[in-house]
C-alpha cells in the first residue's frame, strides 16, 4: 500500500515542490508535441481527400529528407536544395495518382491500404539506391543553443520548429475551410462518385493532396532531420503518429495537434516523474496506452466523427 502511495503520489508532491522543472517539462512536451503533429498532418490530409489510410507517410518523410539531404551534399545551395526537394514530392504525388491511385478508383479501401504498404517498401528501397543507407547530417542553420528564462530552460531549435509548425497548420486550416480547392478536397473525401458528377476532377484533386501531404512531409523531415540526423529509422516516427491521430481523430487537422500536444506532453511528464518510481523507459510505450484508452471509450477520437450504425 505504501508502494502504490508512493507511485501515485510522490510526483505530484514533486510538481508543486518544484514549479519551475515542472513547466519545463511540460513546455518541452508541448514543443516535441508539435513535431509529432506534423507527422500526423500528412495522415489526415490523405485520408479526409481520398479516405485512404497512407501506410507510406512515415517513409514519406524519410524520403523527403533524404532528397534534401542528398542534394546538399552534391553543393546544391540550401535553399535552392528545399524547393528542389518540394519538387521531387509533387513528381512523387503525379506518379503516385497514375501508377497506383488511378487504377483503384472505388476500390475497396483496404485495398488501397495494402498499395500504400507496397509503396512504403518501395520508397525505403528507392530512398537508398538514390542517396544511400548511411546516417546523414542536415544542417540547414537553424540554432540549437539552450536559453533560459524564468528558470526555464528551453532549446531554441525546439521553439523555432513548433513556431513553423504553427505556421504550417495554420495555413492548411485556412486552405481546407476557405478556399474552393479545400472544398473539392472534402467533396471527394465524402464521395468520389459524386464529387465526379458536379464536375470535381478526382485525379487533379488527388495529385494536389498528396502534392501537399508530400510538402508537410518535407517540413517534418527536416525538422526530425535537423534534430536527429537524417537515417532510415527515421520512417518510424510514423508510429509515434499513430497514437496522435487515435486522440485526435483521422480526419481533424486541429485534432492531429491537440492529439499531438497530449501525447508530447504525457510521454514527458511520464518519463521524468513516474518513471523512476516504476523502472522508466515510459516515454517509448506511453502513448500507445493513452491511445488504447481512447480506443475504449472514444474510439473515433477527441474531433472525430462519431459514427452512428442504424439497423
Amino acid at each position: 500500500m505504501e508502494l502504490l502511495t508512493a507511485i501515485f503520489f510522490t510526483p505530484f508532491v514533486e510538481m508543486w515542490e518544484f514549479p519551475a522543472f515542472f513547466a519545463e517539462v511540460v513546455i518541452n512536451g508541448l514543443l516535441t508535441g508539435v513535431m509529432y503533429s506534423l507527422v500526423a498532418l500528412g495522415f489526415v490530409l490523405i485520408f479526409k481527400a481520398s479516405e485512404i489510410f497512407n501506410f507510406a507517410q512515415g517513409v514519406m518523410v524519410l524520403f523527403a529528407a533524404l532528397s534534401l539531404v542528398g542534394l546538399m551534399e552534391l553543393g546544391v545551395p540550401t535553399w535552392l536544395a528545399v524547393i528542389l526537394a518540394l519538387g521531387i514530392m509533387v513528381v512523387l504525388a503525379l506518379v503516385i495518382e497514375r501508377v497506383m491511385l488511378r487504377p483503384l478508383v472505388n476500390q475497396d479501401p483496404f485495398i488501397l491500404f495494402m498499395s500504400t504498404i507496397g509503396l512504403t517498401f518501395f520508397l525505403e528501397g528507392f530512398g537508398e539506391t538514390l542517396w544511400g543507407s548511411n546516417v546523414k547530417r542536415l544542417d540547414i542553420g537553424i540554432p540549437k543553443d539552450v536559453i533560459e528564462y524564468q528558470g526555464i530552460l528551453l532549446s531554441e531549435f525546439d521553439i523555432i520548429a513548433a513556431v513553423v509548425g504553427a505556421i504550417l497548420v495554420f495555413g492548411l486550416a485556412v486552405f481546407f475551410t476557405k478556399t474552393p480547392i479545400g472544398r473539392a478536397l472534402r467533396a471527394v473525401a465524402d464521395d468520389h462518385q459524386a464529387a465526379l458528377s458536379v464536375g470535381i476532377p478526382l485525379k487533379t484533386i488527388w495529385v494536389i493532396v498528396w502534392s501537399v501531404s508530400g510538402g508537410v512531409a518535407l517540413v517534418a523531415g527536416i525538422m526530425w532531420g535537423a534534430k536527429s540526423g537524417v537515417q532510415f529509422s527515421l520512417s518510424l516516427i510514423a508510429l509515434k503518429a499513430l497514437p496522435v491521430l487515435i486522440l485526435g481523430g483521422l480526419t481533424s487537422i486541429s485534432g492531429a495537434i491537440v492529439g499531438g500536444l497530449i501525447i508530447g506532453v504525457g510521454e514527458k511528464v511520464a518519463e521524468i516523474y513516474w518513471g523512476p518510481l516504476i523502472g522508466g523507459a515510459i516515454e517509448n510505450w506511453f502513448a500507445y496506452i493513452l491511445a488504447m484508452v481512447f480506443l475504449l471509450f472514444r474510439p473515433q477520437g477527441l474531433f472525430g466523427e462519431r459514427i452512428i450504425e442504424r439497423v
